[in-house]
């Protein structure tokens, strides 16, 4: 098959792929504070993807050489996070 050049990349063993779409969506990455000092509880962040109806959710974990691991986790559904000034709804942001 022929593919445009824009879609081509070389991996790190010098072979030609195509970048190709899965999906696209919306993100909302958050983070844990202490409720009582207001300062992060850990170093860790929460990122979902958003497609439509389906949501996936990671943990974002920080690995001692600058690069980061996400972990897949489940579901949990509707939630409330807080922007600053309010608590808003994931679906509304």
């Amino acid at each position: 098959m022929r593919y445009p050049e824009r879609v081509l990349t070389k991996s790190k063993k010098g072979k030609v792929e195509v970048r190709s779409l899965i999906d696209s969506g919306r993100f909302v990455r958050y983070e844990y504070i202490d409720p009582e000092t207001g300062k992060l509880t850990q170093n860790k962040h929460k990122l979902l993807l958003i497609t439509g109806d389906r949501m996936e959710e990671f943990f974002i974990v920080p690995l001692k050489d600058g690069r980061y691991l996400m972990i897949p986790t489940e579901t949990k559904g509707e939630r409330m996070v807080w922007d600053g000034e309010k608590a808003v709804g994931i679906d509304e942001l």
